[in-house]
């Protein structure tokens, strides 16, 4: 006859020592979960600027769909009214700009009317840098408030003979969009104004969101909303990335000098300044 020996433990105890011996096991040590945490740390270092850069990605394509809805808006009226854009804000009553003259094709809506990269609102509704939206204002025949941060090209207004705005020559609008060149030609764009008269004469802005002037009207425009583009509608109603370098080179006016201004560093001696010399040339 075989004797067993026994181990000493009763079998519930056994049980138990057998739980506990496994809960050690499968737990982790110091070392591993530090290993852990920083693998996590290491992914999400790598993720954030790719969702970063997604992120305005998707901001810039929001901006072009809503842009080539603009487009669409002008094209209708224009061809409602003869070929001709409407008088501007000196024009007829004094209150017949884009705002209210395409108010029946974009009913009066303030999110459409807005870069997704651009709905701060700014002291007196006028200005915040380059994330600005101007607005909320209301004018003359205006049913409600209305906020935006595209502009358009104040020179693409058919004003009434001797009620151009600023008194700026009457011969250098366009006045419709049947003209040569049209694809060079700026419509509406990203602003941080609803309108504006770029000259070729006019100086980068300092810095980004730079406040303009009445003498230099294309710090409106100059914004870095799209990493170094804005997206505009042209006088054919196409949409386009512009860079901001490029501004310099459209037909802003039917005078407008294309071989000269700050892109040839003309009447900007030192130079495009700091925060634009890495955007391309054109």
């Amino acid at each position: 006859m075989v004797m067993r020996k026994r181990s000493g433990f009763t079998p519930l105890e056994m049980r138990i020592s057998n739980r506990q011996t496994k809960r050690f096991l499968t737990g982790f040590t110091l070392i591993e979960l530090l290993v852990v945490i920083s693998i996590i740390a290491l992914l999400m270092a790598i993720l954030l600027p790719v969702l970063g850069r997604a992120k305005k990605q998707a901001r810039a394509v929001i901006c072009q769909s809503n842009l080539r809805q603009w487009g669409l808006f002008f094209s209708m009226y224009t061809q409602e009214n003869n070929d001709y854009f409407m008088e501007g804000f000196k024009g007829g009553q004094g209150n017949n700009r884009w705002v209210k003259a395409l108010g029946p094709y974009h009913k009066w809506d303030t999110d459409f009317a807005c870069c997704p990269s651009a709905t701060k609102t700014g002291l007196l509704g006028t200005y915040r840098g380059a994330t600005s939206a101007w607005g909320p204002f209301k004018k003359s025949g205006w049913p409600k408030p209305f906020k935006g941060s595209y502009g358009i090209n104040g020179w693409c207004n058919n004003p009434d003979p001797g009620k151009t705005p600023h008194n700026l020559p009457e011969a250098d609008f366009w006045r419709t969009p049947n003209v040569r060149g049209a694809g060079y030609v700026p419509l509406f764009l990203g602003a941080q104004r609803y309108n504006m008269w770029p000259e070729h004469t006019d100086l980068a802005p300092k810095f980004d969101g730079q406040m303009w002037t009445a003498q230099n009207q294309m710090r409106r425009v100059c914004l870095n909303r799209h990493d170094g583009f804005v997206n505009g509608i042209f006088l054919d109603f196409s949409l386009k990335k512009v860079g901001l370098k490029e501004l310099w080179r459209l037909k802003w006016h039917r005078k407008f000098d294309t071989t000269n201004g700050p892109v040839q560093g003309v009447p900007y001696p030192a130079g495009w300044p700091d925060w634009m010399k890495g955007f391309k040339d054109y």
